[in-house]
């Protein structure tokens, strides 16, 4: 009784996910803020011209907020003086970038029609947009998502992805949101145009011998890339073609080339390497993938309807 009592109440939990993610469509500001998504789209633009890394930027700040209670923004509030620490501070939101875009953007919106257009509809638009405008996949953006009050840094930590993750908790962490197997597969490459410091690789280069996933040909080069003493130097995820959106991740991946622990886990399994063979291959199906999974990831537990609210100023409830 107790086992079937728990799939009723998962199957309800699933309903009502999917009914919120319904309540989602392209026009939801046709009528209310008319013009309101060109004007995110003109931030944006603006925002990646002045810095193209402002893409990665974009993405990662849609990509961590979507992790962790869902796509509400939570990631964009600051912490209260006197309460817990928010999303943004937790360890691996310390090198999020792309805050001021959001903010420029949301002021605009704030003109032309205030306390209509959220600041979750806002990162989910500047992540299409900064991604489309540099050369990587389109994909649609149903609005009408409502904005959080709560962000805990500790459940940053715990629900985001992290460098060391085996293949097969890569796979869970992501159930959660929504996207499966694949779709872990097709965001990872998200990481074609990321950036990351020399202190992630170093201990992989510098230990006795060096960590054996990873060719000697990309030890010695990036040993010359990253001395042992400056962590702190920026280094691209994909060290071949880091601005470009493109399949050279997954090239790299396969020739033992990845910086990240857990990009290399991804080749790990022969399910995992099937798919990474495939995409490496093939970048129209990998944009077809990315788009995909992308489209999924921002339906993922977000608050329609009455639920939520609509804040003026994204960094405070």
């Amino acid at each position: 009784m107790a086992a079937t009592s728990g799939i009723l109440f998962l199957g309800v939990a699933l309903l009502l996910v999917a009914s919120a993610s319904a309540q989602l469509n392209e026009t939801f500001y046709a009528k209310s803020c008319p013009g309101g998504v060109q004007a995110v789209a003109n931030a944006v633009i603006a925002g990646v011209k002045a810095d193209r890394r402002n893409a990665a930027g974009l993405l990662r700040l849609h990509f961590h907020d979507c992790f962790v209670r869902g796509c509400d923004a939570s990631v964009l509030l600051k912490t209260v003086p006197g309460g817990p620490k928010a999303e943004r501070d937790a360890a691996p939101n310390l090198s999020l970038q792309g805050f001021s875009i959001i903010d420029t953007a949301k002021a605009a919106l704030e003109k032309q029609c205030p306390g209509v257009f959220s600041c979750s509809d806002i990162l989910a638009l500047a992540a299409a947009n900064a991604v489309s405008f540099i050369g990587g996949p389109k994909w649609k953006v149903p609005l009408g998502r409502r904005d959080g009050s709560v962000s805990l840094a500790s459940e940053a930590v715990s629900k985001l992805p992290g460098d060391g993750f085996t293949y097969q908790q890569l796979i869970s962490n992501f159930a959660p949101v929504g996207l499966n197997e694949n779709d872990m597969v097709a965001l990872s490459g998200a990481h074609t145009i990321g950036l990351t410091h020399c202190g992630i690789l170093t201990p992989r280069l510098y230990t006795s011998p060096p960590d054996p996933t990873l060719n000697s040909t990309f030890v010695t080069a990036q040993k010359a890339a990253c001395p042992q003493t400056q962590t702190s130097k920026p280094l691209d995820l994909d060290f071949n073609s880091g601005k470009t959106f493109d399949v050279t991740y997954y090239k790299n991946i396969l020739s033992h080339s990845a910086v990240l622990r857990s990009d290399s886990a991804l080749i790990s399994t022969s399910s995992g390497r099937s798919k990474v063979t495939t995409l490496a291959k093939n970048p129209k199906i990998f944009f077809s993938a990315f788009a995909s999974a992308m489209e999924k990831m921002g339906r993922a537990n977000v608050l329609t309807g009455t639920k939520g609210k609509i804040r003026t100023l994204c960094s405070k409830a």
